[in-house]
């Protein structure tokens, strides 16, 4: 697997004490507001909205929670305003490293985003700099005990899905972003259970670390990510499954 889907990987592992903590559950809120905003309340209608319900729903968010988001990006229900933000830099190792934010405050945004690169090893660049290495992609994950491969590759490809990688735990589905729900509608369709389906961004090139180089790349990725006003972080390090399981434990 790629470097980006082993770290989504641990990521997803920890997202049940994230959850927890309610962490998800504000990115996923402010999500929904954003993409409810941006195309319209109904979700059949609103692709982005949809895969953003479908995340919601998978880390266990209440109903009404997800139903008082739509409101508040239709405007039917008063809130903050939330403007999305982008902020492109380098990390430790010349890795590259697309920062994308949901905030009501974009000078606080700024000034944490750029604490944390330049406390760990990073800095930021100008708007262009690294986001034309990284391209916006779906992609889903299928147990490999959920159906054979050639199931989930004739489901998967002929609803529009770009590439399929088998891994060690998982299918990794790769798909344009427009065709990411109807991927995962399809595979549902023929009883076959989706782990994920996230709309993302992938690196066309990729810095590889080893297990001295990696720890400083993915403590300034972890503290990114854990910035309140943070959404996604992408960054385009390649780090041997081995090493990553090391430093994952």
């Amino acid at each position: 697997m790629s470097g980006h889907s082993k770290w989504s990987t641990i990521k997803r592992k920890k997202a049940a004490t994230d959850a927890a903590r309610g962490k998800v559950f504000t990115k996923y809120i402010r999500e929904i507001t954003l993409a409810a905003r941006a195309g319209g309340g109904d979700p059949d209608a609103n692709p982005r909205l949809r895969t953003a319900i479908s995340g919601a729903k998978s880390v266990n968010m209440p109903v009404a929670n997800i139903e008082r988001a739509v409101q508040k990006g239709t405007g039917q229900l008063e809130g903050s305003v939330i403007e999305e933000v982008t902020y492109e830099g380098y990390g430790p190792h010349g890795v590259a490293i697309l920062v994308e934010c949901a905030t009501d405050n974009r000078n606080r945004a700024t000034g944490d985003v750029r604490h944390a690169f330049s406390k760990y090893g990073g800095n930021m660049g100008e708007a262009g700099s690294v986001s034309y290495l990284f391209k916006p992609r779906g992609v889903l994950t299928v147990a490999l005990d959920a159906a054979t491969e050639d199931t989930v590759m004739e489901v998967a490809l002929e609803a529009g899905a770009e590439d399929i990688v088998t891994g060690a735990e998982a299918y990794e589905i790769t798909t344009p972003v427009a065709a990411l729900e109807p991927v995962r509608e399809a595979l549902l369709a023929r009883g076959v259970s989706v782990s994920s389906a996230e709309a993302t961004k992938i690196a066309s090139v990729h810095v590889p670390l080893g297990e001295k180089e990696a720890p400083s790349v993915l403590r300034l990725v972890g503290i990114l990510e854990d910035l309140d006003d943070v959404q996604q972080v992408y960054a385009n390090f390649d780090i041997p499954d081995e090493v990553l399981a090391k430093l994952s434990h």
